[in-house]
This record gives structure tokens, C-alpha cells and sequence, in this order.
């Protein structure tokens, strides 16, 4: 549950979104809502983007920030357009895992940065096989530990390009493992399908006004510290019971830094402390979630009731 919008909803949104590059995250705004590729839309020449970035350069040891060179500038695509500049020697990619990315981003207009995790050390998160974005899933199947990648896309007329190195693969599990808590009277009831996917019977009355914090599973891992960068599924309601949001829908895993202010207070607060491999109730007042804000299909001063699943932490 990020602050502002959602990762996922790309339709109307740069790759920066995606990849957390402007920490905006989940919300229920409906804008925001997954929607299909830009690839999709009206206007794209799909075999001229794919010869378009035939022609960007990406030179450069690996590990260290590459070097972009676009063939002429302005330099524009009309959609998602991606490429394997060159495989890795590691192990094979497979869809599910936890994917380490280094990346750089410079802009189509002049070829300036636009920002790198490089410099910080800082390499984002995806998952393989569910990044959203469809012709990058297809170039990364097959692929292995170390591939290079260019990434073009066009968002409100204005175009990127991408350059990702996968540094690292890591499988992790699909759902929270551990000992069952007992549930606590007067909190949503939990039920969960086969997969692991949740879903909750709300109870009347009026919300608590306090964060609640409540282990349904508790897991086997260390305690979640402030500073580590977490991987979760979650599922989210309003206190009545509508969904609003739900990586399990998306097929995706959900990465974030605790107390590093990506997420709302609730979530911060919820998850440190919590072992990996649990599976924690938080209901979440207004003053811990998005206060008086109006998020779309979430109305302001909403109270907000999660699962998480907290499936890693490093």
C-alpha cells in the first residue's frame, strides 16, 4: 500500500511507476486501476519501435552504470518496446522469482539522466514473469542472471529509455508459512482459498480508532527491522468490507523499504517487527492511512483493513 498510485496501473504512467522510481504506491484510485499496456493503444508502430531501439547503444562493464547512447535526438517510440542486448552467465530467470535490477533512465528528448540505482547501490525489485509489462516478461523468459536489457516506452507524449542489468534472482515463497494464530473477537474474519489468497467477513460496529496489528500466521524468519527492504502480497478493504486492492489479483509481489516512508504509516508501523513468513491483520485508522484524502474508491478519513503476507526481508 503505497501513498499515492498504484505500481501496477502503467496505462497512463511511466516505467519510473513501476519500478518504484517515484515511491508512489498503491491506492484504490480507480485511474490507477491495472489496465492494458500502452502497447495496446491506438497510434503505435510497433515494428518501427522495435527497429528504433535496434539502434540505441548500451555499452559498459557489467555492474557499473552503462552508457546510453540514442541514435538521434529526439529519440521516440509510441509504446512498450524492449530488447536482450546481452544474456547473463547466471542461473536461469524463472517466472515467480524475486528479480534484483540495476537501472538507468535517460530521457528520449536529449539523452540526459533521468535518474540511476547504480550510484547509491540501490537496485530495485520486480518480479519475473509479472512486471506488468509484457515485452519485458517476453525478453527476460529464457534468460538468465546477469541479462541486459533496453526499455523504451512513450508516456504523455514524452519518451524514455531504459537500461536494466538482473543482478540477482532469488525464489521466495508464494505464501505466508508458519504456526496459525489464534483470531481475535471484534476483528474481520480471514478466510483463505487454496492459493493462499484472502478474504475477509467484516463485523459491525464502528472501527477501531488505534492501529491494529494482528498475526493470523506467524512465521519462522527474523523480525522485519526498519531499513530492509521487504517483499509481501496483500489484499486490502475498506472497514465495510469492498475491496479495493489486491496483488493476488495481479499475480505480483509487492516490494518496499520499512520506515522509509513508501508506504503509509499503518504499513510501516504494522510491518516492523513481524517475523518473515507471517501473515499479519492491520486495520488501519485514517490518521495512519490517507487521512481526509479522497484516493478514488477510497473515500476520505476511511478506516483500511489488510492482509499481509510478509514473504522476504533484506
Amino acid at each position: 500500500m503505497r501513498r499515492t498510485t498504484t505500481a501496477r496501473g502503467l496505462a497512463a504512467a511511466t516505467l519510473a511507476l513501476a519500478l518504484s522510481f517515484t515511491l508512489a504506491a498503491c491506492s484504490g484510485d480507480s485511474s490507477d486501476s491495472p489496465s492494458a499496456s500502452p502497447s495496446a493503444s491506438a497510434g503505435v508502430d510497433a515494428a518501427a519501435d522495435k527497429a528504433a531501439l535496434a539502434k540505441v547503444k548500451l555499452e559498459g562493464e557489467a555492474g557499473k552504470e552503462p552508457t546510453i547512447t540514442l541514435p538521434s535526438k529526439p529519440f521516440n517510440v509510441t509504446s512498450f518496446v524492449s530488447r536482450l542486448v546481452e544474456d547473463g552467465d547466471g542461473a536461469a530467470i524463472e517466472d515467480g522469482q524475486n528479480l534484483t535490477v540495476h537501472m538507468l533512465v535517460v530521457d528520449g528528448k536529449d539523452g540526459a539522466s533521468q535518474g540511476s540505482t547504480y550510484a547509491e547501490d540501490a537496485p530495485e525489485t520486480l518480479t519475473a514473469g509479472a512486471t506488468t509489462i509484457t515485452e519485458l516478461d517476453e525478453v527476460l523468459k529464457g534468460a538468465h542472471v546477469g541479462a541486459r536489457v533496453l526499455l523504451a516506452l512513450n508516456a504523455q507524449d514524452a519518451t524514455q529509455v531504459y537500461a536494466l542489468e538482473i543482478v540477482d534472482a532469488k525464489t521466495i515463497p508464494a505464501r505466508a508459512e508458519g504456526e496459525a494464530v489464534a483470531p481475535v473477537e471484534g476483528l474481520p474474519a480471514v478466510t483463505l482459498d487454496e492459493s493462499g489468497a484472502p478474504s475477509i467477513t467484516p463485523v459491525a460496529g464502528d472501527a477501531p480508532t488505534e492501529l491494529v496489528v494482528q498475526p493470523l500466521i506467524k512465521g519462522s524468519g527474523p523480525a522485519v527491522t526498519d531499513g530492509q527492504k521487504v517483499t509481501v502480497k496483500y489484499t486490502g478493504w475498506l472497514w465495510d468490507g469492498t475491496k479495493f486492492d489486491s496483488s493476488w489479483d495481479s499475480k505480483s509481489t509487492f516490494p518496499f523499504t520499512v520506515g522509509a516512508g513508501q508506504v503509509i504509516t499503518g504499513w510501516d508501523k504494522g510491518v516492523a517487527g513481524q517475523t518473515v513468513g507471517s501473515q499479519v491483520l492491520l486495520v488501519v485508522p485514517p490518521a495512519e492511512g490517507y487521512g481526509d484524502q479522497d484516493k478514488g474508491t477510497i473515500p476520505p478519513n476511511s478506516t483500511l483493513v489488510f492482509v499481509v503476507d510478509i514473504l522476504d526481508a533484506s
